[in-house]
């Protein structure tokens, strides 16, 4: 699709692909795309709206079609390079659209242990109840997910590189693991976005996306989505869509739509600011760990470095070094609340950076025995660098980090 009535020729880039796909323009000729504030469409005549009902292909309502809507579903899937994409209301209503499109009870999923929070909760608990079985194995042993399978597995789950531990999985293996048994690979793109990694191009069959972070950008609105073949993308998730209705506002439509123009910059910007700040704190003597794809010390550097574009995105986790579970909880909570420049809060992707405590908010909710395995340690800390100058994110850490022994 183009913003013009011409369409855009073949083999244009990403960042291309970011600025112009979208739905012509209407009569008035905007260049930038409109936002369509509408719960109704009127259609012209009776015989107009039963066909357009019954091909769920034009606008008739908001709770199935969009021109906004659909102009970020076009973008995104240009940028991903898959044939389609659905929008949702946030990141986990988009994993529940997969969920309540591809399975049901008796079916299997196996999905790495090292998953946002929500995401585990989501599998084992909500659709535990409905007779769906999941098995959560190591991100990057191949061995687990092989010996996992099942004759009811549907569905292999992935979040690469994961939150909070960067552990990066390889995509094209598990895809080769998934199809071999009759399974889907979804993946869960978010800490990349399409700017470092299309795992299409890998063999993923779905790409999935918290569009709250990084594809607005600057944490706005509340945003997911789906990318795929159409014969998941329409053909199976649209009708779950159109009756469940997790559907995506327009104006927040609108948000990440213009935010995906200037994705490339930012992704690139963010990558090359983490990676100063990883340095910095690798360096410091308090810091027993860092963990950031990009630093040849990551365990899985180099696949990163191949699946990433060479880059290891905005998002690391540090280790403090402490004697105790509650010496290492007490020195993070000292660090997180001596900054005065970094944002304390839970969310990412922004250009303000983000200090978090992941033991205590994103992954809270699961039992110490399931942070152990995912490998959440009290001393772990989050930091979703943002766009401010390098020196003054390494100055408000330092606030903390050179006062710990005052901690308590």
């Amino acid at each position: 699709m183009s913003q013009h009535d011409r369409p855009l020729p073949e083999g244009l880039r990403p960042e291309t692909l970011a600025v112009r796909t979208a739905l012509a323009p209407s009569q008035y000729g905007e260049n930038s795309e409109a936002l369509f504030l509408t719960s109704a469409f009127v259609q012209p005549d009776a015989e107009t709206s039963a066909r357009r009902f019954a091909e769920s292909e034009d606008f008739t309502y908001a709770r199935t079609s969009n021109p906004t809507v659909r102009s970020l579903e076009a973008r995104l899937a240009a940028m991903e390079g898959t044939e389609g994409a659905i929008a949702t209301a946030s990141g986990m209503s988009a994993i529940l659209l997969i969920c309540m499109g591809l399975l049901k009870a008796g079916d299997h999923v196996i999905c790495s242990r090292s998953v946002f929070g929500s995401t585990m909760n989501l599998f084992a608990k909500e659709f535990g109840k409905f007779g769906v079985e999941t098995t959560f194995v190591s991100q990057t042993d191949l061995n687990e997910w092989r010996a996992a399978l099942k004759p009811t597995t549907k569905l292999l789950f992935a979040e690469t590189p994961t939150n909070p531990l960067t552990e990066v999985c390889d995509i094209q293996a598990l895809a080769d693991i998934a199809h071999g048994a009759g399974a889907l690979l979804a993946v869960d793109n978010t800490y990349c976005s399409p700017v470092l990694q299309q795992p299409a191009k890998l063999g993923a069959d779905l790409i999935m996306h918290s569009g709250t972070k990084y594809l607005d950008g600057q944490g706005r609105v509340m945003a997911g989505a789906l990318c795929g073949p159409n014969r998941l993308i329409k053909d199976v998730f649209g009708p779950v869509m159109r009756t469940a209705g997790m559907v995506l506002a327009p104006f927040n439509a609108w948000v990440v739509l213009k935010g995906l123009e200037t994705l490339s910059l930012r992704m690139r910007g963010l990558s090359e600011q983490a990676m100063k700040v990883a340095h910095w704190l690798e360096a410091r003597p308090e810091v027993a760990r860092v963990f950031y794809p990009a630093l040849p010390s990551h365990p899985q550097h180099e696949l990163a470095m191949r699946q990433q574009g060479g880059l290891g995105g905005a998002v690391l986790s540090f280790e403090l070094k402490a004697d105790s579970p509650e010496a290492a909880r007490a020195a993070a909570f000292h660090l997180i609340d001596s900054t005065r420049v970094l944002s304390v809060a839970t969310n990412l992707g922004d250009t303000k950076s983000i200090i978090t405590h992941p033991a205590t908010t994103s992954h809270g909710r699961l039992s110490e025995a399931q942070r152990q395995a995912a490998g959440i340690s009290q001393g772990l800390i989050r930091l979703a660098v943002g766009l401010e100058h390098v020196d003054d994110i390494t100055d408000d850490l330092l606030r903390g980090i050179s006062t710990l022994k005052h901690s308590k």
